[in-house]
């Protein structure tokens, strides 16, 4: 092998221990349609939501993090999908106020859950704003989606709230209705993500590849089947097990890929990142 051919060393990449909330799927049903995934004519087996949902939960664990759990509510069957109801960076708290109505309740279930368990500053916003569905936090910035869901004015608040900076993405695609749905935050250390392009307006594409040059290009495969709706430690990045091509780049780049059914849930919209909600702090 010439020189021109051997490729350069991939640096070794540390995990680094992460809190996460999540909420089991007692009630998950799709009963209405808030999303292009959504269809109430096609039967859910809440069986195996509830397997696949604990096989996560499991990944978690087994991966070193701590999850911790809030309790179930029936008439919520989207309450699984504990990322859209709290942002929390450096242990501050913003909540979310959901778009569709019949998420709404689903907010203070979560706001009370942080009460509870200690967290005395806590906001809830004043504008539509689904929390981790459009908020990445990357170490540095946040990275903040708009277009179907939350409002551009929760942008703002929440750098106001949470004190930190904010980049607006607009979003295209009634398909990645959320920023979760398109991008996630690969590590938070250079930081550097992994996005679906088409999901983006011009603009934001343009801030995206200014801001991440070195990105994870996924392709149309890799977005259908949640791919995008990864969670990643640094190291591990748990996956849909559809997401192969994405996978292999990750791979490539010295990721550990993790791979996670989430047939069920997809039903509803959702996959890995929308049932974990991070807790910084």
């Amino acid at each position: 092998m010439t020189s021109a051919q051997v490729k350069p060393a991939v640096a070794a990449r540390m995990p680094t221990t992460r809190r996460y909330l999540m909420c089991a799927p007692e009630y998950f049903t799709v009963e209405y349609s808030i999303n292009p995934w959504m269809d109430p004519t096609k039967p859910v087996d809440k069986a195996l939501a509830l397997a696949q949902w604990t096989a996560l939960h499991d990944t978690y664990v087994e991966l070193g993090h701590k999850v911790e759990t809030i309790e179930p509510q029936p008439g919520l069957p989207d309450m699984v999908f504990a990322a859209n109801s709290g942002t929390v960076i450096d242990g501050r708290v913003l909540g979310a106020q959901f778009r569709a109505p019949q998420r709404a309740a689903e907010a203070d279930f979560y706001r009370r859950w942080f009460v509870e368990n200690g967290y005395h500053d806590v906001v809830m916003p004043t504008n539509i704003n689904e929390a981790e569905g459009d908020l990445a936090w990357t170490g540095r910035f946040l990275l903040a989606g708009t277009g179907f869901r939350t409002d551009p004015g929760a942008h703002a608040e929440a750098q106001e709230i949470l004190g930190v900076p904010v980049v607006s993405l607009r979003l295209t695609d009634p398909r990645y209705y959320h920023l979760d749905t398109a991008l996630f935050v690969l590590n938070e250390d250079e930081p550097n993500v992994a996005y679906y392009p088409a999901a983006f307006s011009a603009g934001s594409l343009r801030v995206l590849r200014r801001l991440f040059p070195d990105a994870v290009i996924a392709t149309a495969e890799d977005a259908e089947c949640f791919g995008l709706n990864g969670v990643s430690d640094g190291r591990n990045v748990v996956l849909p097990i559809e997401a192969t091509g994405l996978a292999a780049q990750l791979t490539e780049r010295g990721y550990e890929p993790v791979f996670v059914d989430i047939s069920e849930l997809r039903k509803a919209g959702g996959g890995p990142k929308c049932c974990t909600m991070e807790i910084r702090g």
